[in-house]
């Protein structure tokens, strides 16, 4: 593969990047931090790349490991406001945008409030639609505490989300 056409790659692999350090960080400030430098560290390191393999896997693995990293490095770190949610709201009907990001909000928050390890699959697995082995060997844990991992998850997001839960 030339690096042009790695480039390229890398470059349509980024919303799905975003997502992904959204669920990690819990804000898209940090996210888009976590995002750049997996980028940079992806393309220094191309040639440890294995051709054949896939590349997607590899910049989600580079991900968690920088999100880590930066973890250790600033443990007192504040949050950041993310400016889109402060934007006015704009569109042909008003009352359905607001639902439709007041949902968003309560599930981003019940996300947020997962450990972890959930968080992780939870990226992986549901929003990124990785399989349970592919979550598996990018986590480096069995598929086992994959599955198991995401049907905690999950329970909590439907106590979280649910018409008792304390997010709806």
């Amino acid at each position: 593969m030339t690096d042009e056409t790695l480039r390229h790659q890398l470059i349509e692999l980024i919303p799905r990047l975003r997502r992904f350090a959204r669920v990690l960080t819990g804000n898209m400030s940090d996210a888009d931090d976590v995002v750049q430098a997996t980028l940079e560290k992806a393309m220094r390191n191309v040639d440890q790349w294995q051709n054949g393999t896939r590349l997607d896997s590899w910049v989600f693995a580079i991900a968690r490991n920088a999100w880590i990293d930066d973890r250790r490095l600033a443990r007192n770190r504040t949050q950041h406001d993310d400016i889109t949610e402060m934007l006015d709201i704009a569109g042909d009907d008003g009352q359905a945008e607001v639902e439709r990001r007041s949902t968003q909000r309560a599930v981003r928050a019940a996300v947020d409030q997962l450990p972890e390890e959930q968080r992780l699959v939870v990226g992986i697995v549901l929003l990124e639609g990785y399989s349970y082995r592919e979550a598996s060997e990018m986590l480096d844990i069995p598929i086992g505490t994959v599955m198991s991992r995401l049907s905690r998850a999950k329970a909590a997001l439907a106590a979280l989300l649910g018409p008792q839960g304390a997010a709806a």
